[in-house]
């Protein structure tokens, strides 16, 4: 009996140590994450606030990535992040201006105007990041969880507007993308969802797609609508939340592995043009980030390319537009 205990004990040691040790810690920034000499630098322009009429008593700080390629007589791609904070960190996760900046350069990625919009909040409220990710003071949860066309407004009739007038962007839905992490993964999918109007490809890292305001449904969902034009990256880690509360019971509806192979199934049997990666890590943005680039390149793979072997052009870097 002795020896049986002391077992399970070592089998109990060795998960939590393949849990915390850090499953993370296999996934490193690659070249395309980090600055590179001789690449032209977009600028990042912000904070601005933007005023909430769906939510009342709220607004949205967002800051706008233009890359140094942008010429305002030409329409340009859109990608719109939230949680923007943690995308533009240049000591975070993503990274995500470095990834631009390289990639827009070497003509992997389309000029792109890059959105990075936080979570709405009162005057009272602080500033993500200033304490974490504003679950539980700001209006995120409500924003980003509920599976309605709420959110979907605020990005389409209340940002979109703005954006416009400021800047010349593409209005072919397929030029526009939008993503996220976490709760910030399934408000992006929920804006694509009820508007493919306006946007049609989807980056989701770790995405929330749990019940914590009804998001497991999705994928009956799915299942029970006319197919959309959407395009989908999906990632999750092995090691992401698993639906255990605090008093040990398993919830299948909070397993967030379980749900995002779910929403994959679902998507694929219904012929949705969707790609993923399932890794080993924990709930965060480390392989997603890892990853941020190949995920970036797979969505916006087909923003055109000339096959002309005398296309100096097209053959030579996107350098930054002329002034």
């Amino acid at each position: 009996m002795k020896t049986q205990l002391i077992a399970a004990l070592a089998v109990l040691l060795a998960a939590s140590a393949a849990r915390g040790q850090n499953a993370d810690s296999f996934y490193k920034l690659g070249p395309d994450s980090l600055p590179m000499e001789g690449v032209p630098q977009g600028k990042l322009v912000g904070p601005h606030t933007l005023p909430c009429e769906v939510f009342p008593g709220t607004s949205h700080t967002y800051s706008v990535y233009v890359p140094a390629q942008y010429d305002a007589t030409k329409p340009a791609s859109l990608m719109i992040f939230q949680d923007g904070h943690a995308f533009f960190d240049s000591n975070g996760s993503v990274r995500a201006l470095n990834v631009l900046n390289n990639l827009i350069y070497r003509r992997e990625l389309p000029v792109m105007i890059a959105v990075f919009i936080n979570p709405g909040r009162r005057p009272d409220q602080p500033e993500p990041p200033t304490d974490g990710w504003g679950d539980r003071n700001t209006n995120r949860p409500t924003e980003y969880n509920s599976i309605d066309d709420r959110y979907a407004r605020v990005i389409c009739n209340e940002l979109m507007p703005v954006l416009n007038k400021e800047y010349n962007l593409s209005k072919d839905p397929e030029q526009r993308g939008i993503g996220g992490a976490s709760s910030g993964a399934i408000a992006a999918f929920t804006v694509a969802w009820e508007r493919p109007d306006q946007f049609r490809k989807v980056l989701s890292i770790v995405g929330s797609f749990t019940n914590l305001r009804g998001g497991h449904v999705y994928p009956e969902k799915i299942r029970a609508s006319e197919k959309k034009p959407l395009r989908v990256f999906f990632q999750d880690g092995r090691n992401d939340n698993r639906g255990m509360g605090r008093g040990g019971n398993y919830s299948p509806e909070r397993d967030w592995f379980l749900q995002n192979v779910r929403l994959v199934e679902a998507m694929t049997e219904k012929g949705y043009d969707i790609n993923y990666v399932w890794g080993i890590g924990l709930h965060g943005q480390k392989q997603g980030g890892a990853i941020f680039p190949e995920m970036m390149r797979w969505l916006w793979r087909d923003h055109g390319a000339s096959t002309d072997p005398n296309d100096k052009v097209e053959r030579s870097f996107n350098g930054a537009a002329t002034p």
